[in-house]
């Protein structure tokens, strides 16, 4: 039986981030999901999409152009709960065409490591326009494709989604407090950005860091040290919540350096992630990952026919925005719950919901100039030094101390989380001139007395499709991607001097769906041991594994 506030000492609006939550989502704009939260009728300054006239040309070069004969696409309200499908490109060279409308002659149709110098940047000086997004769309599924889109398939760029549609996220908006001027750190993809929340920075240098390419950057080079670093340093407590069974943690692969000897230590299930709450055992700091990978559900776009040239890899559930809005419905059940009279609860924890960066969906806020974090650093990877952001994400505070209805216009970036942890927890100095620059948000706690937890509103997620990987239509297919990414796995194998079975130096090897995803487990295993299926269920992949690496021997028909 949950306890009521007056059965439990309430702290004063001081305590509201004594423990935090941070859960990242992937690759949607604040446009794309949360555009139609408010209107012009509903007394809130808003800056959404309700009530104007938004709208990215269509380039001459089209095949298909609108059947309107308007030479443009407007931003509409679709059906489609996979849109964008196949996945809009994320990489720096894409953002520069998406945010500034620059795409040169020599990188259109291109994609994966076929652009060239400059990368589409701006000139310099030049102010983003936010009118590339179906330019770059119809160029990138070119690609994708091998042939030039249709105009409804180009067309998806611009969908946007009503709160209906997207009911728990629009839900918590509504509560708690929403962001409208929260932007992405860099303006490109994944691992760059998600390593802005946690070190307000990415180590450009040597070889890498503003693109997830290459790997080794991340598991050798990004040294720089960690909001996890310096928690321990001043005595303080920490985990990572993985929810999934794929075994791996993007937050330990993207500061593998700082990080690897407390894989076995403070990554965890997600499922440790509830029973700690509901025993208020929180740690001070809290990261949550969703299922980032194979049938994720964290809102990403279908990702399968993006990964490999003409291929639709069938890794996507059959919608990772239902799938996500089921995760943080169980996120927020469990952070609703948590009224333990010690320890950790409701009045002395935030639920801060964010993104890594928008992926390529639309939005029409452009983003502005940022100190780079390192001013004395040279140029990073494509010649770009880290001196402009990317464009906005959706970023919802979860409190009883925030004004239910709250709409904050005050620029944010991801490093504002480290600018309110510096500033509340006493951790020391600022991690980079980034984080320096960036606005705390505590005055976000601004009710002299808390709500009522009891008294929350908050819709329900709507059903999510059922999905199973079905391995039989996808054998082949992966196989031609594991041909290019499991040997990376393999060397990182051998040079760690782990065994590794006979039959990969067998002549008749080849690569089977279900052998890569399962490999892939054992793998990981013994990276991030608390990951993962466990007990019986991991001696099931075992035996698996055994019976594929059989199969995987016998000569292809």
């Amino acid at each position: 039986m949950s306890l009521k506030e007056s059965e439990v000492t309430t702290p004063d609006r001081s305590h509201a981030m004594d423990h935090v939550i941070v859960v990242l989502f992937e690759n949607r704009s604040l446009d794309n999901l949360l555009g139609h939260l408010y209107g012009p009728d509903d007394g809130k300054t808003f800056e959404g999409v309700v009530g104007k006239d938004l709208s990215n040309p269509v380039p001459e070069w089209a095949e298909h152009q609108p059947p309107d004969g308007s030479g443009r696409v407007a931003v509409y309200i679709g059906d489609d709960m996979d849109a964008p499908n196949p996945d809009s490109g994320e990489e720096y060279m894409h953002t520069n065409t998406q945010v500034f409308g620059v795409l040169d002659e020599q990188n259109r149709f291109a994609g994966g490591d076929e652009f060239k110098p400059p990368f589409n940047a701006p000139p310099e000086g030049a102010t983003p326009t936010m009118d590339g997004f179906v330019t770059d769309y119809i160029s990138f599924l070119t690609w994708e494709m091998g042939r030039q889109p249709t105009h409804d398939e180009y067309a998806q760029i611009m969908q946007c989604y009503t709160p209906e549609q997207v009911p728990v996220l629009n839900g918590l908006a509504r509560e708690f407090g929403v962001f409208d001027h929260w932007f992405c750190e860099v303006p490109s993809q994944t691992f760059m950005n998600r390593s802005f929340w946690t070190a307000a920075t990415c180590t450009p240098l040597p070889t890498g860091g503003t693109a997830n390419a290459p790997i080794g950057h991340w598991i050798h080079d990004n040294t720089a040290e960690t909001i996890f670093n310096r928690l321990e340093a001043h005595g303080r407590t920490w985990k990572v919540y993985v929810e999934g069974d794929t075994g791996a943690s993007l937050t330990g692969l993207i500061h593998w350096p700082q990080l690897h000897e407390r894989f076995a230590t403070h990554f965890v299930p997600f499922s440790e992630f509830e029973e700690d709450a509901a025993s208020g055992n929180l740690p001070d700091f809290a990261m949550i990952e969703p299922n980032l990978l194979v049938g994720h559900g964290d809102y990403h776009p279908a990702a399968g026919a993006a990964l490999v040239k003409g291929m639709q890899l069938e890794v996507d559930v059959p919608s990772s925005i239902l799938s996500g809005e089921a995760f943080l419905q169980r996120l927020f059940d469990a952070y609703h719950g948590m009224r333990s009279p010690d320890g950790a609860n409701v009045w002395n924890t935030t639920l801060l919901i964010g993104w890594d960066e928008p992926g390529g969906t639309y939005d029409h806020v452009p983003p502005g100039p940022v100190p780079a974090p390192d001013k004395e650093a040279p140029e990073g990877q494509y010649g770009f030094r880290f001196d402009r952001s990317g464009y906005r994400v959706p970023a919802i505070v979860v409190s009883p101390w925030v004004e239910s209805g709250a709409v904050y216009n005050d620029e944010h970036r991801h490093t504002s989380l480290l600018a309110t942890l510096c500033k509340l927890w006493d951790i020391g100095d600022v991690f980079t001139e980034r984080d320096k620059a960036a606005k705390p948000i505590d005055y976000v706690f601004s009710r002299e007395t808390p709500t009522d937890p009891d008294t929350w509103g908050v819709p329900r997620a709507n059903p999510v499709p059922e999905w199973q990987i079905n391995w039989e239509a996808n054998d082949r297919t992966l196989s031609n991607l594991g041909k290019v990414a499991i040997p990376g796995l393999i060397k990182t194998a051998k040079d760690k001097g782990w065994p590794l079975p006979p039959q990969l130096e067998d002549p008749n090897f080849h690569l089977t769906t279900n052998l890569a995803f399962h490999a892939q487990q054992l793998l990981f295993k013994r990276i991030w041991p608390r990951l993962g299926p466990q007990g019986e269920d991991f001696d099931q992949i075992k035996a698996i594994v055994t019976q594929d690496l059989a199969d995987a021997v016998k000569p292809e028909e």
